[in-house]
């Protein structure tokens, strides 16, 4: 199988490439440096000549819901008039838990990407899941005022993005699907306390204050409704696992 690769070169698409090349498939990575522009449009009709499938994880490092909604509804429809051009007959989206549970940012974007593609004629699969055990790492990064690093206040239940991928190939494997179960972790984890696990794990040792974010957003973090629902299919690499595999720093 052919397999075009959105977003092959970034954090989750370096994984499904390796492992679809692995399983026998023609992995195809679309990005930027191999002139591919989603939100444009530019070069996809070249690199879509011969791909059976679309994978789609591709991503924008943006909250503004303006930003993540014309990233995500842009790119997604370049890539299903194309697609469809080119004979593509399965198109893989990799979205999030929640995505119809925060009207506002990165989530706002995520469903409107789901929207364009229940609207379109190439089959489909939609995968959500939920966030990596990465997210500590991001949040680390970005919660933070100075040398201040916070701790933010969420439940969530992150997944190994390896086995996300291992997941992505599969539904590739097996053809359209609609919209298959949810992907999540092996148990919930506090959000606070993954972050404040990364930042020993990395030799932080100063204060880290457990905040609320503001917002629906901060409100759907705390009350559960980022947590997958009942029948998800679970993951097996628990956080503490994840932070024990991190090289030695």
């Amino acid at each position: 199988m052919r397999i075009a690769v959105a977003g092959g070169t970034g954090l989750t698409g370096t994984h499904v490439v390796e492992i679809a090349r692995r399983r026998g498939h023609e992995a195809i990575p679309l990005s930027r440096h191999g002139g591919v522009d989603l939100v444009s449009g530019a070069g996809l009709p070249q690199a879509l000549v011969g791909a059976d499938t679309i994978i789609d994880v591709s991503n924008v490092n943006s909250m503004k819901t303006d930003v993540s909604v014309s990233f995500f509804a842009g790119a997604t429809r370049n890539m299903l008039s194309s697609g469809q051009r080119a004979g593509v007959t399965h198109h893989i989206a990799l979205t999030i838990v929640g995505a119809d549970a925060v009207s506002e940012g990165y989530y706002a974007g995520k469903l409107s990407q789901e929207r364009a593609i229940e609207a379109s004629a190439v089959p489909w699969t939609i995968l959500r899941s939920t966030q990596f055990h990465e997210f500590a790492a991001l949040m680390y990064e970005i919660a933070r005022a100075g040398p201040l690093h916070a701790a933010p206040r969420a439940r969530i239940q992150p997944i190994a993005v390896r086995e996300v991928a291992e997941h992505l190939v599969t539904l590739a494997e097996s053809g359209p699907g609609g919209r298959v179960s949810e992907l999540a972790g092996p148990r919930e984890e506090s959000l606070a306390a993954m972050v404040r696990a990364y930042a020993r794990a990395i030799g932080h040792r100063g204060w880290m204050p457990e905040v609320s974010l503001p917002g629906a957003l901060g409100r759907a973090q705390r009350n559960g409704a980022l947590l997958p629902a009942p029948g998800a299919t679970l993951g097996t690499q628990t956080f503490a696992e994840w932070l024990d595999a991190l090289p030695d720093r």
